[in-house]
């Protein structure tokens, strides 16, 4: 039975068990008892009656044969009844009979008392217990109302309440996932926020003033056009940093399903820096691409190709005129590898291990474009994917940055 492998309930029935083997034991000890007072008290009557034959000159061989008779007469049930001695007579007035009750009602008694006793004190001790179990899981039923999932209910034991313990358990757990994952979407969202209000103080700051300067001058064509011009960039910069957040925001909170398909690496890489040849090209560098055409790649081809161009726009900040921008990739029997090299001045070793946060900036970089949000929502859009990057640069050596992606099984 699935109840007894409680082990409370287990102890209980072997409890009730003992105690039916011991009433066993016990009963057949008084049949045995009684049987031998009944045998000592037959024997004392008999005794009684025939000394008494003896002494009135009753002959041996007389006694001897009425003690072995079996035999009634209705004689004998006249004289009997004529002396006081029938079926109605009250126990209390035969001795014999009187002395037997009493032992027989005593030692019921004391039997009864003690087996009740022990009865009482295991179903006593069973429900003490199995209270105590009930006030545990209540106090823990109580924490976990409260929000307070550091205590656990017992689950040492089977049996159905262990059952019943366990899948409260799971439910406690999964109510903690959830509380947990509601409370860092509620972090993360007050996070965004604040780093989205920080972020556009500058650029608001700075078109209030160019507003303010363009209608003190409002006849001056050339002031008009500078700072028109600086509105246009700071309406841009804010542009950007806005669709760059809700970028990485969707992609943090899971809801860009990313729709995969095999593309030729060339084709992805080409599509990545497609807009940036112009500038490269305006800025004295040079976007150069070798590996084998034929190699294939199986990803998002807009969202990788974003990532790819935000890892060489941020290569177009950091370089001088005149650098080289180097795409190259490899395939390996599990996975395709896309090095993206420039030999620009290098990240210091004390920004290398935090260039992939939000909205940092190098205090070596701070008069050079972007916002600090194009590595980052590159390596959301990787990792995303399955991928891994990864970054290798030595100061006024260069940086390259590795994209590495499974290849299909």
């Amino acid at each position: 039975m699935s109840i007894c492998r409680d082990k409370q309930v287990k102890g209980y029935c072997l409890f009730l068990f003992i105690l039916s083997f011991l009433l066993l034991g016990m009963g057949l000890l008084f049949s045995i008892s009684q049987i031998n007072h009944v045998k000592t008290q037959y024997l004392a009557h008999d005794e009684s009656v025939v000394s008494s034959l003896l002494e009135h000159g009753v002959a041996k061989d007389v006694i001897a044969a009425a003690l072995t008779n079996t035999e009634s007469s209705e004689g004998a049930e006249q004289l009997m009844a004529a002396v006081g001695i029938t079926s109605q007579t009250e126990n209390d007035l035969l001795p014999f009979l009187s002395k037997f009750q009493q032992a027989t009602f005593f030692t019921v008694m004391i039997a009864a008392v003690f087996l009740i006793a022990l009865l009482f004190a295991g179903t006593s001790i069973f429900f003490r217990r199995r209270q105590q179990l009930y006030q545990q899981a209540d106090n823990v039923l109580t924490n976990y109302l409260n929000g307070d999932y550091s205590c656990h209910l017992p689950q040492n034991s089977e049996g159905s309440i262990f059952q019943l313990f366990a899948s409260v358990e799971q439910l406690a757990t999964m109510l903690q996932s959830q509380n947990e994952a509601e409370h860092k979407t509620k972090e993360f969202l007050k996070n965004t926020i604040s780093d989205i209000s920080h972020q556009l103080k500058t650029p608001l700051a700075a078109l209030a003033m160019y507003q303010e300067i363009i209608e003190e001058e409002p006849d001056n064509p050339k002031t008009v056009t500078e700072f028109s011009a600086k509105i246009g960039n700071s309406l841009r910069r804010m542009e950007q940093l806005i669709q760059s957040m809700l970028k990485i925001t969707r992609l943090d909170a899971g809801n860009i399903v990313f729709e995969k398909n095999s593309y030729p690496v060339a084709e992805v890489i080409a599509h990545a820096v497609n807009e940036l040849t112009t500038r490269a090209t305006t800025e004295n560098k040079q976007i150069l691409m070798d590996g084998n055409r034929n190699q294939m790649l199986l990803c998002d081809i807009a969202w990788t190709g974003e990532a790819i161009g935000n890892i060489v726009k941020n290569a177009l900040d950091h370089t001088n005129p005149g650098a080289m921008i180097r795409i190259t990739w490899e395939q390996t029997p599990t996975m395709l590898r896309i090095f993206i090299s420039d030999n620009g001045n290098g990240i210091a070793s004390e920004d290398i291990h935090h260039i992939f946060k939000r909205f940092y900036r190098s205090k070596h970089s701070l008069d050079t474009q972007g916002i600090g949000l194009g590595l980052s929502l590159a390596k959301s859009i990787i990792e995303g994917q399955g991928g891994l990057i990864s970054v290798q640069s030595e100061p006024n050596e260069g940086t390259t940055f590795i994209l590495s992606f499974l290849t299909e099984s």
